[in-house]
């Protein structure tokens, strides 16, 4: 069958990964009320066209981060995108290259970003910080990714707890990993991810990790780490984003921001951009969408970080209706990871291709030349 939109290519990841995994990447936490909420706010956004505009090229060009970019899109963060495909972290930064597009490394990554920069010579890599209770840890992780030529720091800020994922508790796809029958029997069911994620992989450099994590803590997943130095911080203050901020010689954003006030203080501090972001409807069941709060903080008066969005984005047109919202750019998570499971790195091209014929489509229909042209219809 043919993959001609992200749900078909959803649909495929659902056939070839266990029903766990799938379940982690896919699904929300407590009731999962989130996800319809994201997805019903895109839904009832409409974009307002122009007509009679002669011939209309359309430019997808867009700068942020000060860069100009062929494209508007940026690949979130997703933890463990090495358990969809092999060495799955570098297959996604060298889809995302083809188009020039920028790949946000994870540090729950089961790639090191040493590995993924070797794998990914040419990809803008940008990196995902969650910050570990061992401070001195965690400059030295940052020491590296300064290494591999990683110029763009993203500080998660939505993440002070675990979020309640009771499909996960059931099935026994955490970390760690708890086996059971029915999950056993689901893995038996998928011999091809079985052979090619964890088998073949797992004889030459064993069970899958961490890999950002210090060589004397990381564990399989089958474990989770005992160190509690190397847990995430819970109590990150603007105190810590200030020192993070005068160590870091280049571009930072925050992810995870939702109010406006956080917004204009991120900026006083150093902030470079913001990601306006409810992690996908992972993390907590009770929070505004994006689409409600991204124009409350794009309107603001004064001085802002430069605006990013994610969340539910599942056709072209979402992307644009981020971007009429008030963003710049506009970041992909599920998508390229359904792309991954679906056909490895040819796949996550092949859906990323598949989203900006679908942004330049829309664009031709709305009478606009540049993302910057377009507007929100209120009527």
């Amino acid at each position: 069958m043919a993959l001609l939109n992200t749900d078909d290519f959803r649909a495929a990841a659902r056939r070839r990964l266990p029903r766990g995994l799938f379940d982690y990447i896919d699904r929300g936490t407590e009731e999962e009320l989130s996800l319809a909420r994201i997805r019903a706010a895109l839904d009832g956004i409409r974009l307002q066209p122009r007509i009679l505009n002669g011939e209309c090229p359309v430019s997808l060009e867009t700068a942020f981060l000060g860069r100009r970019r062929p494209t508007p899109l940026v690949i979130a963060p997703t933890a463990l995108a090495g358990m969809v495909a092999d060495r799955g972290e570098t297959k996604l930064a060298r889809a995302a290259s083809r188009f020039g597009i920028p790949f946000t490394v994870s540090t729950q990554s089961v790639e090191p970003i040493e590995d993924i920069r070797r794998g990914a010579p040419d990809a803008e890599l940008w990196f995902q910080l969650y910050v570990w209770k061992d401070r001195a840890r965690t400059a030295q992780l940052l020491r590296r990714v300064a290494e591999c030529d990683c110029e763009t720091l993203v500080l998660t800020v939505d993440t002070q707890m675990p979020p309640k994922r009771e499909y996960n508790q059931r099935n026994g796809f955490g970390v760690p990993f708890r086996p059971t029958p029915r999950n056993i029997a689901d893995i038996l069911c998928h011999p091809r991810w079985l052979w090619q994620v964890i088998l073949r992989p797992g004889l030459r450099h064993g069970m899958p990790s961490y890999g950002h994590y210090p060589p004397e803590f990381r564990s399989g997943l089958m474990s989770s780490t005992t160190a509690e130095d190397l847990r995430l911080d819970p109590a990150l203050t603007w105190q810590d984003l200030r020192a993070l901020r005068d160590g870091w010689r280049g571009r930072i954003v925050l992810k995870g921001v939702l109010a406006a006030e956080d917004a204009l203080r991120a900026r006083a501090e150093g902030v470079d951009g913001i990601v306006v972001s409810t992690h996908g409807g992972r993390n907590f069941d009770c929070l505004p969408t994006t689409a409600e709060a991204l124009p409350r903080i794009a309107g603001q008066r004064g001085a802002l970080p430069e605006l990013i969005a994610d969340s539910g984005v599942r056709r072209g047109s979402d992307v644009l209706k981020y971007i009429a919202l008030g963003a710049l750019a506009v970041q992909l998570g599920r998508a390229p990871l359904w792309g991954l499971a679906a056909g490895d790195e040819g796949g996550a091209a092949a859906l990323l291709e598949i989203l900006l014929a679908e942004i330049q489509t829309s664009m031709g229909f709305l009478g606009a030349r540049r993302p910057a042209d377009l507007a929100r219809s209120d009527g």
